[in-house]
């Protein structure tokens, strides 16, 4: 049997500015050619575990290591980032973390170039590699001025150059559309079964990356692992929902319809799932089922966009003439693939940028006669970077913030915060430094900070993206409260269609720039033209 590439044994590691440890008793081995999903809720420490296997614990990451983790057989603590940067690659779950080029061609041939290849040999390479994740037309492009998803791609290309026997993903699917996401996923199949490398995703969108077979899964919860098995018998479990994990959709709509997960073949993908004629019928039953028709929204427009036309300084047309309205008190989903427009569209909602021809109306006044303060009295923007957000060293500091500046009292104050900390599983942190909690819990503090101010209509970019199940449904379940009992208007940009379907009225989809369909959620996504 061959020796494991990866092994913690009796494994623990608490940061030092924390009282208690983030991981607990890890054992685990992992073999070459492996291909591993990480699994589990957010903070449950899987970032933290990959974090030991490429060096950033302890060498960037002050703490204490107890117990054995060794890579090819090396004591990583006694080793060096830069020892293990030639055995391990990692794609960061904060793509703005790992770009060092001052283009997206520089960034993809740094590690060429720290390998010395020459340049008539590196710029074929650097050309394949930014083709692979569609980034081909972007070479010259500041990686920093990029989308998230763009972003994203754009740091997968660069570890391609690294000629590394493990590959680590942290998140890769967070700011994807699910079209390039299951690109995403093909690719780091493809890598895995030609390359022989031992590949390790961290995920919380379980269903995508299933879409290419894992030999195993490895949950988490509260640094410690609950199970390490194959992903069927995983799904078989109440392992999943006991750790805040969502489940696959199809298996929650057979849950629905009374089928047995017993017995049925290949249960972890969708398209090879064998079911018995029992299960089929009950499938059929419960789809066919009518149901309680929605109600239409009648209320006025709150939002209005009226031939709208927008383009970056020396670009192309990011929107052409995009013309809709969004009704007070709807939730709408803003979809579309990367780069579509849809970020641009609420940058020039809440008066970032301005319209180059049409107009934009809030409440029926024409916005370019305001200013972004006051547009930001009715419009509240989560921004899809958290990054870009955080400006506070505290948590309840950055969260208090803007009320601080409206001259709200401190009691007053310290009572909206908390409640708006606790509807985010945050409370509990409300004292840490923001720079000691992961990136989706970063993206739940930008959320809380947005929430404590209780604006008109609530742009909520990417809400999703790194957050568990459990987060996710506690901030819809606020936000969706917002909307019914204060009538506030939610615009959702993601490319969660799980979050589409289940809490939005009404879809607007972007394309190229333009405004392709404005419809119900689900005749959107069963039209193949969309």
């Amino acid at each position: 049997m061959k020796e494991p590439i990866i092994s913690f044994k009796d494994f623990g590691f608490k940061y030092k500015a924390q009282k208690n440890p983030t991981l607990y008793d890890i054992n685990l081995d992992i073999y070459p050619g492996e291909k591993i999903l990480i699994l589990g809720a957010s903070g449950s420490g899987k970032s933290t575990l990959c974090n030991c296997i490429n060096g950033l614990i302890p060498f960037s990451y002050d703490g204490t290591i107890t117990g054995s983790c060794t890579v090819n057989g090396a004591e990583t603590k006694k080793s060096s980032i830069f020892k293990l940067s030639g055995s391990v690659g990692t794609v960061l779950q904060d793509s703005d973390a790992q770009f060092v080029g001052l283009s997206v061609g520089e960034d993809i041939a740094f590690a060429l170039e720290n390998e010395m290849m020459p340049r008539k040999d590196m710029i074929p390479v650097i050309d394949r590699n930014a083709s692979m994740v569609g980034m081909q037309d972007f070479i010259g492009h500041v990686p920093f001025n990029l989308s998230g998803g763009q972003k994203q791609k754009v740091a997968i290309a660069g570890v391609f150059g690294n000629d590394v026997e493990i590959l680590i993903f942290d998140e890769p699917l967070a700011a994807l559309d699910p079209q390039m996401g299951m690109t995403a996923v093909d690719l780091i199949d493809n890598i895995s079964r030609e390359s022989g490398k031992t590949i390790i995703i961290v995920e919380h969108r379980l269903e995508d990356v299933l879409y290419r077979p894992v030999d195993r899964v490895i949950l988490m919860a509260e640094g410690r692992i609950v199970a390490d098995m194959k992903p069927d018998d995983l799904l078989r479990s109440t392992l999943l929902s006991e750790c805040g994990i969502r489940e696959p959709l199809y298996i929650t709509a057979m849950k629905y319809a009374g089928c047995s997960l017993e017995g049925n073949r290949n249960l972890c993908d969708l398209s090879s799932l064998e079911l018995s004629a029992e299960n089929r019928e009950k499938l059929r039953t419960f789809f066919t089922e009518e149901r309680e028709s929605i109600r239409e929204n009648n209320n006025d427009p709150v939002v209005s966009f009226k031939d709208v036309s927008f383009s970056y300084e020396g670009g192309k047309k990011v929107l052409s003439d995009v013309s809709f309205d969004i009704k007070r008190g709807e939730r709408i989903a803003i979809i579309g693939r990367n780069g579509a427009g849809k970020s641009t569209a609420a940058k020039l909602l809440c008066g970032i940028i301005r319209p180059d021809s049409g107009t934009i109306e809030l409440d029926g006044r024409d916005i370019s006669s305001l200013s972004v303060k006051e547009i930001g009295e009715k419009v509240g923007y989560v921004m899809q970077d958290p990054n870009q957000m955080i400006v506070k060293d505290i948590i309840k500091d950055e969260v208090g913030m803007a009320l601080d500046i409206r001259g709200r009292s401190e009691e007053e104050k310290t009572e909206i915060v908390n409640n708006a900390l606790r509807t985010c599983g945050l409370y509990k942190m409300r004292n840490w430094p923001v720079d000691s909690i992961s990136y989706g819990q970063k993206k739940r503090v930008t959320v809380a900070s947005m929430m404590a101010l209780e604006p008109d209509v609530f742009i909520l970019d990417e809400p999703t993206a790194g957050q568990d199940f459990r987060s996710y449904t506690d901030i819809m379940n606020f936000v969706n409260t917002l909307n019914r009992e204060y009538g506030k208007t939610i615009l959702f940009i993601t490319h969660d269609m799980h979050l589409a379907i289940e809490n939005t009225d009404r879809a607007i989809v972007f394309s190229d720039g333009k405004l392709i369909a404005s419809d119900r959620v689900f005749s959107v996504l069963s039209d193949k033209t969309s």
